[in-house]
């Protein structure tokens, strides 16, 4: 089943007088949002017992939890080190998602940095592989490792070198972010048929049941000549993209994805505006 959700709190969560991620459990049911993204964006360090506490109060709220990994995720990087505590960040955020009565987990890929794109791209698929050992050592078999499209030109994460990530492991599932699509591809995404050629790469390339369940995640975002700038909301009118073409083509193949909003501070409010705007054209289908 489609699910429409939110990354963090949003600034009215906080505007209303609550300040815990506890309290956003029953906040966001009351408000009709699926899922929270939690973010370790800056490292992993939540308590065990806080982690299975927050999972409790969301369960009894019906809010699913999903995890986005540390953001200093590189696999493409040359220093072996490095890539050991990449890869630490990984299952360490599994263990949290885990915890929380999850399954998903999102992930940036990598940054060129110096290397080739080439060079680039062979070591992060080898450091991929390398994740995958890793779930089978700590016996994470039930996991999405959600890898993500990134908004930057140097950063990688086109959807084709997210494809072929995916493609390295049963686990390894897309995150597609339609606002970094956008940015770092000035401005591609305009009509339904931009979006459909995306998910049809996606079928074309992957198994179907990950394309059913992708992770998308959705924004609005300036972006200059190398790509992403900043998120915006949905009130913005220049950058986009809009959500209403996606909603046709996820309705058109029937896919069921969770998708996080990453608006600027209006996530929750326009996570419902995309919720809206989905089951109206469903009803009117």
């Amino acid at each position: 089943m489609i699910k429409f959700g939110v990354a963090g709190n949003s600034a009215s969560f906080f505007n209303e007088g609550y300040s815990t991620t506890i309290e956003a459990a029953e906040w966001c049911k009351n408000r009709n949002i699926d899922v929270f993204e939690y973010s370790f964006g800056r490292g992993v360090t939540l308590p065990d017992a806080t982690a299975k506490k927050i999972g409790e109060a969301f369960n009894n709220a019906g809010v699913t939890l999903t995890v986005h990994a540390p953001y200093f995720i590189n696999l493409a990087n040359t220093s072996p080190e490095m890539i050991d505590k990449s890869i630490g960040y990984i299952t360490s955020s599994i263990k949290k998602v885990l915890l929380f009565g999850g399954d998903r987990v999102v992930v940036h890929p990598a940054s060129q940095g110096k290397l080739s794109r080439e060079e680039a791209t062979q070591l992060r698929c080898d450091n991929a592989l390398k994740v995958a050992e890793a779930l089978d050592e700590k016996g994470y078999t039930n996991v999405k490792v959600c890898y993500e499209t990134m908004g930057k030109q140097g950063q990688m994460g086109t959807v084709d070198e997210i494809i072929k990530m995916c493609s390295l492991d049963d686990r390894f599932y897309p995150c597609i972010d339609f606002g970094h699509i956008n940015a770092r591809e000035q401005g591609i995404l305009k009509c339904s048929e931009n979006y459909n050629t995306i998910v049809q790469k996606m079928f074309d390339f992957l198994p179907k049941h990950k394309v059913f369940n992708t992770h998308i995640h959705f924004s609005k975002i300036q972006y200059g000549p190398k790509g992403e700038l900043r998120h915006l909301t949905f009130e913005d009118t220049k950058y986009g993209p809009n959500f209403e073409p996606l909603a046709e083509i996820l309705i058109k193949y029937d896919m069921a994805p969770y998708i996080i909003c990453e608006s600027d501070g209006t996530q929750a409010e326009d996570a419902i505006a995309m919720k809206n705007i989905y089951f109206s054209a469903l009803n009117n289908k």
